[in-house]
């Protein structure tokens, strides 16, 4: 059964020197967190009304035997639940609709969002609409969602980037015209999340560095953003603090279940920073991976030094502050620049987006897009077109 074969639990740690990470969250939403608490998920779709769960998640985790092991596991607690996997890497409009048809022919009463970014944003969006009687972008004004009509969710993350399963909004691509579309309400917040770090142990390296830095963006860019929210600031800042001393842990070692752990808590922190804003970094990676079907961590991790650069000017004093909070050597913005470059060097990460296949060619229709994408708004510098379009060729070419 999954919570014999998905061993391991953070009472262990009690002993030793070692700390305890295990427990139960009520912050944003309830988070259970901890090694083998997977183990759980009937409870937790029970406690949320579902008796016939859809389970969503993406194409590359169909076939994972701990997608396999949480089907048989709620389907052997009297739980019957069908998987729907067919969700790109950047979900569209197409996956969400099929995987709705799925859910309502199914007769499904709730949704498990298993997976990464993409398949949870999937999932949410599918539940979002369950009950919903119009098209899909007929919603991207939120106040015509009918809330009532919405499907429970209980997520479980399984990389630690986007933070997803704390997260109030979607992002799908509009397929016709691709673009990156925001679907959000704030009953699109999962129920109930359970974020066991086994579910992360078997990523690949690459995408270890790949999500990890995706998390680390989302802290920086929400504790860079231009609005006032200081609780937000404080959660990016110990986030930005875990990822520091964790980051390279995972990466080294991807059976460390205590930095794989850390880096969850961090990914989820990174996802509650962001309600203050985003920036620069996701304007041009959303527009970005509309356009080619990029990785949106991978993508972030290329442009963030870029961004950071053009946002100096206004960013100085935070700088200081995050550079003593991590113990960087040197002062303020040039020494976490300089840990920044030493990062994505240690993790492997492309220095410029052409070496991830993107040209220069649409580098107007990419800065247009970035410009309307409703993370510009909150960058600390001003963002339109204009400034956006060399930023883009400076990442397609490594011009830092």
């Amino acid at each position: 059964m999954i919570a014999a074969s998905l061993t391991g639990n953070y009472n262990d740690y009690s002993s030793g020197g070692k700390m305890n990470l295990n427990g139960t969250w009520n912050y944003p939403t309830q988070i259970r967190f901890g090694a083998g608490r997977i183990a759980e998920l009937p409870d937790a779709c029970r406690e949320l009304g579902m008796t016939r769960p859809l389970l969503v998640t993406d194409s590359g985790l169909a076939e994972v035997n701990f997608v396999r092991e949480a089907l048989a596991v709620v389907n052997s607690a009297g739980l019957p639940t069908v998987m729907f996997s067919n969700v790109r890497g950047n979900p569209t409009d197409e996956n969400v609709i099929e995987g709705l048809q799925i859910y309502r022919e199914g007769g499904h009463d709730g949704v498990i969002a298993l997976g990464g970014g993409s398949g949870i944003d999937a999932a949410k969006t599918i539940a979002m609409m369950a009950g919903q009687s119009g098209d899909l972008w007929d919603y991207l004004d939120r106040t015509k969602i009918d809330q009532a009509a919405m499907a429970p969710v209980v997520a479980l993350p399984t990389t630690a980037g986007t933070g997803s399963e704390v997260g109030r909004a979607a992002i799908i691509t509009e397929t016709a015209v691709k673009t990156k579309r925001i679907v959000g309400h704030p009953a699109m917040l999962p129920g109930i999340v359970i974020s066991d770090p086994n579910l992360t142990a078997g990523l690949p390296p690459g995408l270890t560095a790949a999500t990890g830095i995706d998390a680390l963006v989302h802290c920086l860019e929400a504790y860079c953003a231009s609005s006032y929210h200081p609780q937000a600031d404080g959660i990016a800042l110990e986030g930005m603090r875990l990822i520091h001393d964790y980051l390279p842990r995972a990466f080294a070692d991807g059976g460390d279940i205590e930095a794989r752990a850390q880096m969850l808590a961090a990914a989820s922190m990174g996802a509650i920073a962001f309600q203050k804003g985003l920036g620069g970094v996701h304007a041009i990676s959303h527009a970005v991976g509309a356009r080619y079907d990029t990785h949106h961590g991978l993508t972030n991790a290329v442009v963030a030094p870029y961004i950071l650069r053009f946002n100096r000017p206004v960013i100085e004093d935070r700088m200081v502050h995050l550079a003593r909070v991590l113990g960087l050597d040197g002062i303020g913005f040039e020494a976490v620049m300089n840990w920044l470059l030493a990062l994505r060097r240690d993790l492997n990460i492309p220095h410029s987006l052409g070496e991830i296949g993107v040209p220069e060619g649409e580098a107007d229709e990419i800065a247009a897009l970035a410009a309307g994408d409703p993370t510009a708004a909150s960058n600390p510098v001003p963002l339109d077109a204009a400034v956006l379009k060399p930023i883009f060729l400076d990442c397609v070419h490594g011009r830092l």
